[in-house]
């Protein structure tokens, strides 16, 4: 037999009843009763019962034993009795009683309790990340993120894309995040930076005749955490092709992306096809461009009723649309019934805190004499033929809510994004068990950056713009400028953006005058992309891509709200390993090795 375990705590069942087993594992729980110890025993692939009486030599050694300590127990596979059986595990129709034990590692007082995953302060739950992964909901959620990256892997390769490796060390650039940088022992005061994601390296396999690749990346990214952002360092499934268009892309990854979350929906529907949205039409749906489609209600422009305040006798949004802002009703379908006003004012509240808006107005409707209105501000005082063609045009009524969002235009329908998930969330009208994608298509090239007063790229500076050449000469003012769109698409999934990606300008012309357009000149262009722009010199196909977020996917289909419950060994909110005392100072011989020399932090900066 061998020396450690003739099967895995979970594989056991009545069929094996009557046979010597070997276990070895983790002490997940102990019960003592007056004539048995029972033990539950944990190890990877599950809990098995073991139970030891009190004639056995090693009863005390065992019965002070620590939870988590590992143990080795052999004996002979009984039959539970039949009130005594646990349909809850696999295993529950068996125990092994314990004829030898031997403790391999006595575990020392635990800093947070394995069995019964209890709430515990994350610093504590990061700093011993190792007992955090023993608890069943973050063990499944790893074993999940594996067999999700195996099931990826598995059908790129059937689609018939090749994997390839790109490089860690590679130059900065500036792609819209800060870089980690990688001092150069051998290239005094220079630095490697540590790639944002392969963008580059990608596009010169199409330039250097591969075709369909892929690569389950590590991307690196000095960002600020977030609750589905991880600082630092990120997976993604990486993907480009030659010769294709973007619908060429879409029926690549879409069976992809629909065949890994069914294959792990668990009983949950994956809504396919995909719907195409252009970014215009989300952001006047949804406001926003990671809409979540499962929320059964969408956004309204009303400014057109609210131009007159004659008509109206609500002076604010008037002055905002004569303005030239914006208007934009949320409806709330039952919350006048089922809500007090407390719910109505405790949105306003948190449009002021958490989205730092001037507030979000609101009306509840009920119905008097045959009539609907209400007795809210924004609409107390309307005419009563305007009032009802607001509410026909909303398909609201007596009993029903509306939230109003206003100002600037993009202000506007930003806190109006922010507030239909809130509401929906508020009033549980968001359904679980579904996956519903969409792909958001036609992004602007270009927008405002109001700071520098100056047009720059809005998504990608890779991107081919609609139009080519042509539209990029044609626009000879800012608004037209802001008026092009480019070949550029995202993946939502239930209001998480999975992906970016874009069919990218293979042209050096283009790319000159593209970034030309956004104020960087040649030189900019020759200086942070030389490799790309010089290889585009020498013949490009066309080409394009896309790289869904692994950590996402994996967070998606668990289940949870937190991308590091699918992380291995995440950072926390500080970017800093708590387990592993990461970032850290270094000694004075490596700095020197380096040619590096600290500059006092001044607490005052």
């Amino acid at each position: 037999m061998h020396a450690f375990r003739s099967h895995t705590c979970g594989e056991l069942r009545k069929s094996n009843v009557g046979e010597t087993v070997k276990l070895s594992g983790w002490i997940h729980n102990k019960r003592e009763h007056a004539n048995a110890l029972f033990i539950d025993l944990r190890d990877h692939y599950g809990i098995s019962q073991v139970v030891v009486f009190p004639a056995a030599a090693f009863y005390e050694e065992i019965k002070r034993a620590t939870k988590e300590s590992v143990i080795t127990v052999t004996g002979e596979l009984l039959a539970r009795d039949a009130e005594a059986v646990n349909p809850e595990i696999p295993t529950g129709e068996v125990e092994l009683r314990a004829d030898e034990l031997i403790i391999e590692s006595a575990a020392d007082p635990l800093p947070l309790p394995v069995f019964g995953e209890q709430e515990y302060p994350e610093d504590i739950r990061l700093k011993h990340r190792y007992l955090d992964l023993r608890r069943e909901t973050l063990h499944n959620n790893i074993i999940l993120r594996g067999q999700v990256i195996n099931s990826l892997r598995r059908r790129m390769i059937e689609q018939g894309f090749t994997e390839f490796q790109t490089p860690i060390l590679t130059a900065s650039s500036p792609e819209g995040a800060r870089d980690f940088l990688v001092p150069s022992r051998l290239n005094p005061g220079k630095f490697y930076a540590l790639p944002q994601a392969p963008q580059q390296f990608k596009q010169l396999l199409m330039v250097a005749g591969f075709d369909r690749y892929f690569q389950i990346a590590p991307c690196f990214r000095d960002e600020d955490a977030r609750a589905d952002r991880s600082p630092g360092e990120f997976y993604q499934l990486d993907v480009e092709m030659s010769f294709v268009t973007q619908e060429d892309v879409f029926q690549a990854i879409e069976p992809v992306m629909a065949g890994v979350f069914e294959e792990f929906a668990d009983g949950r529907k994956v809504e396919t096809p995909f719907p195409r949205i252009p970014y215009k039409e989300s952001m006047e749906k949804y406001g926003s461009d990671k809409p979540d489609l499962r929320i059964p209600f969408e956004l309204t422009d009303v400014s057109e009723f609210f131009t007159d305040e004659s008509k109206t006798g609500f002076g604010i949004f008037a002055k905002i649309t004569n303005g030239g802002g914006k208007v934009i009703a949320i409806p709330a379908k039952g919350a006048t019934d089922s809500q007090s006003r407390k719910f109505f004012d405790a949105m306003d509240k948190w449009a002021k805190k958490e989205m730092q808006a001037p507030g979000l107005g609101y009306a509840r409707l009920r119905e008097e004499d045959g009539k609907v209105v209400s007795q809210d501000p924004a609409l107390k005082n309307f005419e009563p033929e305007l009032l009802k063609a607001l509410l026909d045009k909303m398909g609201l009524g007596a009993g029903d809510g509306i939230f109003f969002s206003a100002g600037k235009k993009t202000d506007a329908y930003k806190l109006a994004g922010a507030a239909r998930n809130r509401v929906a969330a508020e009033l549980d009208m968001i359904p679980d068990g579904v996956f519903k994608f969409a792909w958001i298509v036609d992004y602007p090239m270009y927008e405002w950056d109001e700071d520098n007063k100056k047009v720059d790229f809005s998504h990608n500076p890779f991107s081919m713009p609609q139009g080519g050449m042509k539209a990029l000469q044609d626009a000879d003012t800012t608004e037209k400028q802001l008026e092009i769109l480019a070949y550029q698409y995202d993946i939502v999934c239930n209001g998480v953006e999975l992906s970016s990606g874009a069919i990218r300008n293979h042209k050096a012309d283009i790319m000159y005058k593209a970034f030309e357009m956004a104020g960087y000149g040649p030189e900019v262009v020759e200086d942070k992309f030389a490799g790309m722009i010089n290889a585009f010199k020498y013949g490009a196909p066309p080409h394009g891509g896309i790289a869904p977020g692994v950590d996402r996917i994996v967070m998606l289909l668990a289940g949870t709200n937190t991308i590091r419950d699918v992380i291995l060994f995440p950072m926390n909110g500080q970017a800093q390993d708590l387990m592993m005392n990461a970032p850290a100072e270094v000694d004075t011989a490596q700095l020197k090795e380096l040619n590096i020399k600290l500059v006092p932090v001044d607490p005052k900066v």
